[in-house]
């Protein structure tokens, strides 16, 4: 009977934990499961130790590095990499490594405050305008969809005078606060269709706040939604940050950023690609690492989008 018992529960449970004999296997509970099937995708690990590896390289490397990014060496300028200075230097003898670390810590921390920032508004705001509804709905469907309108790369150049007397922090609050949009419309549609849900009705006839039903019954049932939106939010977050940096609206020296170094190396990317080639590359493999993570992050959380890639 045990036995007839495992195989009727086999395909509902999916996955199973414990094989005990002479004991039912226990379902596993959804983080478990996610757990489970994100463990066997090689591309979550590689994304992973990529990521992990630009981390340690981004805030343990430079402790034990012997130049800092300001630090100038005045007899070996516009060098190619070297054993002494590994992405070489530029006009002014300053280290592209040691500038390349400094820059990647920055990106990093902007766009991890900034990504789950914008995750976090958007999940209060689509929640209370789909929850609550009338005149609440309207009010905030309005203004996410006037924020859509206007580009926000335009309300950053109108806004970059403020920004550059402040430090990097105000320009991780300003992508926080326009990045979170078309999110809370998902997180909107969603709560509407829960609402009416049996287990919600039920928490509003024992007398449950309608900020009680939000925070323990509706935003715990999609969470898996923001747990992807703030995992692909850092990558959005990184890629604003270089791009406004870039065209001079970020970052602001002598603070640094990878964008105000490609912004630098750009114009001499043919004579002296090291200064361009490096800080891209680094760049590159910093975004390529989280998007893996992210992809494979979903495929875990929703086994229908992945088409069995791994």
């Amino acid at each position: 009977m045990a036995m007839q018992q495992e195989a009727l529960e086999a395909p509902l449970t999916g996955e199973s934990v414990a094989e005990e004999p002479g004991l039912a296997r226990k379902p596993l509970s959804r983080p478990a499961l996610v757990w489970q099937r994100l463990r066997r995708m090689p591309r979550f690990w590689v994304g992973f130790g990529i990521f992990v590896a630009l981390v340690l390289m981004a805030f343990v490397a430079p402790l034990v590095y012997p130049f800092g990014p300001t630090d100038r060496d005045p007899y070996n300028m516009n060098m190619g990499p070297t054993t002494l200075h590994w992405f070489g230097t530029n006009a002014i003898g300053q280290d592209i490594y040691a500038q390349t670390l400094s820059g990647l810590q920055k990106s990093l921390i902007i766009g991890m405050i900034a990504g789950p920032a914008a995750t976090l508004i958007a999940a209060f705001i689509g929640a209370a305008a789909g929850y609550i509804g009338g005149w609440t709905d309207r009010t905030l469907s309005w203004m996410i969809h006037l924020l859509l309108v206007i580009p926000s790369f335009y309300i950053f150049v109108l806004l970059s005078p403020l920004v550059k007397g402040l430090s990097w922090l105000a320009l991780t609050i300003f992508l926080a606060a326009f990045s979170w949009m078309i999110m809370a419309q998902v997180v909107r549609n969603q709560t509407r269709s829960l609402r009416n849900r049996d287990f919600v009705r039920a928490a509003r006839y024992m007398g449950m706040s309608s900020g009680g039903i939000l925070r323990r019954h509706i935003i715990p049932n999609i969470a898996s939604l923001l747990i992807i939106d703030a995992t692909l939010g850092v990558v959005a977050a990184i890629m604003a940050e270089t791009s406004l940096s870039y065209f001079g609206f970020g970052v602001q020296k002598p603070e640094i950023s990878l964008g105000n170094l490609l912004a630098d190396g750009a114009s001499a990317a043919v004579t002296r690609p090291w200064l361009f080639v490096f800080p891209a590359g680094v760049l590159i493999i910093l975004l390529f690492a989280i998007s893996l993570v992210g992809d494979a992050l979903r495929d875990a959380i929703d086994p229908t989008s992945g088409n069995n890639r791994d």
